[in-house]
């Protein structure tokens, strides 16, 4: 369950990171309002689940009522990647000296949680993973054990973050793991974290990405279940009970796990290619849910290739393979299909996939060669 920014910023106040003042507004309005409740220089910022925003004329700041009314109408009812806007975030604007990027989510593959820390904050995380990956520094958490505060402050020593601002820093990442752990979410960042001139360190930005499967112990999470699901391929994995987050490129990804999910989006990237969704099949992942998940993403429009990535953990690569083979007799796929499967059962998978080898299948060894080849097809494509 994907929150709003406004949603997220509530979520991580209660283990407490430290956010601004802000309302929501559903018209021109009651965005006017909000805007000389928190005074002026304000930020109007579209409610969209996905990143871009800035970029896309969805965050503006504004010096006064006549200009908070033009920005509210412009963005209300515009389409930000494919999401509607119909709801604002208005909120005082922060004079802004640093900026960072902290975030946690869950590396299936080594079984440990993972902190990110960068002084890199503003930009997008897969933008720095692809273009400076040494700009992040990382830390693999064991989950039994915690996180502790040497490490912590070692994490973000070795991000680069500045003396004065590491123990503040510092305070916020152990806030947000805590949001992470104890709010049952799959992944929490900020983007950015920003210092103001007073040295106050606060979260001008929030993704936070709730566990479908602990819902059963958050009955306040129903409140979230009432906003709208702007774009119609977030519907329809929904429905389907799958991990999906939609995007603007051209190669549809499926994988098992949010850690192994945004490394293949970092890969295809990397080999110059784009990623039309994020789509997490998790980890008890059997041949109906592939199935399901290929529905998903060959139902897009946007897709030109179809990258299957799955590292067989508690997943077997036999049930991933037969739900391959499944789905082929059951749909016709609008794009080839690129799938590379490694672990369990991997030896029982591939001969399971040979006999239907084909430029419509096809099967490779590593995570690279597999984004490459998906890429050269979404390229050649020409859509």
């Amino acid at each position: 369950m994907d929150l709003y920014e406004y949603e997220g910023k509530s979520y991580l106040a209660r283990f407490g990171v430290p956010v601004g003042p802000g309302a929501v507004a559903d018209s021109v309005d009651e965005a006017v309002a909000a805007a000389d409740a928190v005074g002026y220089p304000a930020v109007i910022k579209a409610q969209v689940r996905v990143g871009g925003r800035g970029r896309a004329g969805g965050v503006r700041i504004v010096a006064g009522k006549d200009e908070a009314a033009t920005a509210a109408g412009e963005i209300l009812g515009s389409t930000i990647k494919g999401h509607r806007v119909a709801r604002l975030w208005v909120e005082a604007a922060s004079p802004v000296v640093r900026e960072y990027y902290v975030g946690f989510t869950l590396d299936r593959a080594a079984k440990l949680d993972l902190a990110m820390v960068s002084t890199q904050g503003g930009v997008e995380i897969e933008e720095i993973a692809a273009s400076r990956p040494e700009a992040i520094a990382r830390l693999e958490v064991d989950p039994t054990e915690g996180l502790s505060k040497a490490a912590t402050l070692d994490l973000v020593a070795r991000a680069g973050i500045e003396a004065d601002a590491q123990a503040r820093v510092a305070e916020v990442v152990t806030a947000l793991y805590r949001c992470y752990i104890e709010g049952d979410a799959d992944l929490v960042e900020i983007n950015p974290l920003v210092m103001t001139p007073s040295g106050e360190v606060r979260a001008l930005d929030a993704k936070v990405t709730l566990d479908d499967e602990a819902a059963f112990r958050h009955p306040e999470w129903s409140k979230f279940l009432g906003a709208e699901c702007d774009d119609p391929r977030e519907r329809a994995a929904r429905g389907k009970g799958l991990s999906y987050v939609g995007l603007d490129g051209s190669v549809g990804i499926i994988a098992n796990g949010a850690g192994l999910a945004m490394s293949t989006l970092d890969m295809v990237n990397q080999v110059g290619g784009s990623a039309a969704n994020f789509l997490d099949i998790g980890g008890g992942a059997d041949a109906e849910v592939i199935c399901a998940a290929l529905e998903v993403v060959n139902a897009d429009a946007r897709v030109c290739a179809i990258l299957v990535n799955v590292f067989g953990g508690i997943v077997r690569c036999d049930d991933v393979a037969r739900g391959v083979v499944d789905a082929l007799a059951r749909m016709a796929l609008a794009s080839p299909l690129v799938v590379r499967l490694a672990g369990t059962h991997a030896a029982e998978a591939d001969k399971i996939l040979r006999p239907h080898l084909s430029d419509r299948l096809i099967v490779e060894e590593t995570m690279a060669a597999a984004a490459g080849r998906a890429v050269e097809i979404a390229t050649a494509s020409g859509r």
